[in-house]
Formats: structure tokens, sequence, C-alpha cells
């Protein structure tokens, strides 16, 4: 397996770091360590590469301000916690962010964000539009409103769905653990290390254990079911030890540290087979000739000019079918515009949208990498 592919030629990454990295064994936030994430990621970006942080440590700080040497047990003093926490978290990342000049960013999400079609495209152009300002986004679960039917279950969960969010080439997982052994290291002498392999693989959920800490939720189960859930939108994931000095910019050189687990699609494949295997369609747009050509003869966008009418009623995000002139269907894809705003700029060249809906999300109506071309 070429470990470059996945490392030294991504160029969107999403780095994960658990509260063991983070805090001094639950006695607050370890300073020093933020301060050498951030010169980490500074150096990644310095290289060309996009970072987006998924960052543990809100309520362990908050346990720490207020004293406390047990994780809560209730959900009240959790949200308390990481209420008071978070705010101490995300100035620690700024402060040391702006030695480099780099603008952090603070993003919190709920499973909500993530379930609801809307929300999920609100989310995902908030993040693209602050890594094309080039910001680093912190992202962390928003445990001061969440309850138990609404969490994401921890930040490798979080991770991973991040990662799908923003299109990521590589999600890194950094843990207090060397990587994902067939057993469990702690009680297993002869437990082999697993440097690399496929990210589906079962065998690898039976493997990975519980969590071991007081402080964070996750174990290495829940890295592995990251992992697969990164997979599934063409994403690698690298779970590795934080402990490892400069593992970020090792991993960047290829180095073979931590677990390689790989997804057997290519991202961009793995949307696409996503998009066709969504339920039966909300509406249809009927294009012109030049349209359908330019979608199936190039693999060109689909513009507004190139469509002559829409049916159907649908929102933004939904799946539609793109009708030739001969009323055949020759492609499916996700639509950046609802039914209702499509009436008006269809047959429109895409500098027009602005003018007439008063706002423009996107040039096209369905890009290329959302669409699915018809056998």
């Amino acid at each position: 397996m070429n470990r470059a592919k996945y490392t030294q030629r991504s160029q969107r990454w999403i780095v994960k770091i658990g509260s063991a990295l983070l805090t001094q064994d639950g006695k607050g936030l370890d300073y020093a360590s933020i301060a050498d994430w951030a010169s980490q990621i500074a150096n990644l970006r310095q290289e060309g590469i996009e970072v987006v942080l998924v960052s543990s440590g809100s309520i362990a700080e908050g346990m720490s301000r207020m004293g406390w040497t047990q994780r809560p047990t209730t959900l009240p003093e959790l949200q308390a916690a990481a209420a008071i926490g978070q705010t101490g978290l995300i100035q620690a990342y700024q402060t040391e962010f702006q030695k480099y000049k780099i603008q952090a960013a603070q993003i919190l999400l709920t499973h909500d964000d993530v379930s609801h079609r809307l929300r999920y495209l609100n989310a995902r152009n908030t993040l693209r539009t602050l890594i094309r300002l080039g910001t680093v986004p912190i992202i962390n679960e928003n445990d001061t409103v969440a309850f138990e039917e609404i969490r994401l279950s921890d930040n490798d969960t979080l991770g991973a769905i991040v990662s799908s969010l923003v299109e990521a080439d590589l999600l890194v997982i950094l843990t207090d653990q060397k990587g994902l052994f067939n057993k469990d290291p702690r009680y297993n002498e002869d437990a082999e290390f697993i440097s690399e392999g496929l990210a589906m693989n079962p065998d690898y959920v039976s493997y990975a254990g519980a969590a071991g800490s007081a402080i964070s939720r996750g174990g290495m189960a829940t890295k592995v079911q990251a992992a697969r859930v990164a997979a599934k939108a063409g994403c690698a994931t690298v779970i590795v030890s934080g402990k490892e000095k400069n593992v970020l910019t090792r991993l960047r050189t290829g180095e073979s540290i931590g677990t390689l687990l790989v997804p057997e699609a290519t991202k961009l494949a793995a949307r696409k087979l996503w998009i066709a295997g969504q339920s039966q369609a909300k509406g249809a747009l009927y294009v012109d000739a030049g349209a359908a050509a330019a979608l199936t003869k190039f693999g060109k966008s689909l513009l507004p000019v190139g469509v002559e009418r829409c049916s159907g009623t649908f929102n933004r995000g939904d799946r539609v079918n793109c009708i030739s002139p001969d009323g055949r269907v020759i492609a499916r894809g996700l639509c950046n515009y609802s039914n209702v705003d499509v009436a008006k700029i269809c047959k429109l060249p895409s500098d027009s949208i602005p003018s007439v809906l008063g706002y423009m999300d996107e040039e096209e109506l369905i890009h290329r990498d959302n669409l699915v071309l018809e056998d």
C-alpha cells in the first residue's frame, strides 16, 4: 500500500485531538501541548495543506476549573463543564495560532446539524468558506446544549462526519495509543500491530477495545468506526499516537507511523455512489440539447442557462433528474437551489443569479462532482 498517496498527496486534513493529549490528566489544559499542535499545524499549512481541527478538551477543562476529579455523570453537569471549559480551550488555541498569523474559528455541532439536510448544507458551506478564507476551523460537539438523542457519540465520529462535510482527503485521529492492534496491547503481550489495511475490514471492529480513560469518552472501537464512516466518503484515516514527537509533520513526509485505514473507493467515486443510491428524485430539470451534450459528452456541470424548465417540489441539496430534449433521464444529481429558485433563473447566465435571487450559493445548478450519468 502506497502511504504517500494518502499522506504526502492529501491536501485537506481533518485532525482530531483527544482529551488525553490536551489535558494534564484532568488537571486542566496542557498549554505546552497546545502550542506544539499549533506549531505542527502551521507547518502543514506552509506546505499548502488545509487543516480542520476537531478538538476535545472542553469538558476536561471545565472539570479542572470546577475542581472535579471525576467526569460528571449527569447531563446538566456535563453541559455546565463544557460551557465553562469551551472558552478556555478556544482562547488557548487562538493565542498560539496568532503567533503564526493564523485566524482560528470556532464551530459547535450537534447531530441535528448534520442529519437535517438544510442545516447540513449550511454547515458545509460555512466550513468550506472558512477554509477558503485561510482560517483553521476548530470543531467540537456542542455539549452545552446536546442531549442524548442528538449526541454525535464522540469526537472521533464527529471527525469522520466533518471529513464528509468538507470532502477531506485524510482524517488523522490522534490518541494515546500507537494505533490498532489485533488485541489490547495493555493486557496482551502477544498483540500484533496493524500498520495498514482496508477501513471496512470487519475484523478490525472486533479487535478494538473500550474507552480506557476517566477523561475521554471514546476508545479504539470508536476510532475504527470513525474510519469506516470516513471511508464511505472516500477519505483515508490514520490512527496514531499523539505522543509521537512531530507526529503530524512526520506523517506528511510519508513516515510509516500509526495505523492507516483506507477506503475501497476514491473520494469522488464514493460520493457518486452515495448519490446514485439515494431515494427517488424529488423533481426534474429539463435541459436543452447543448446542456445535454455538456453533461454526457464533456463531463461538465449543469448551469442554469442550459435548463428550460423544472418540475416537482425540491429543496437545496435534494436529488433531481436531468431530462434531455427527447424525454430521457440522462443524469441525476444534487441541486444547489430549490424548485422555486430554479424556476426564476432557468435559461439565464450564472452571473444573473445574484440580481434575480438576491444571493448566489453556487454558480451551477448541479456541480459535476454531485452528478451521476445514467447508463
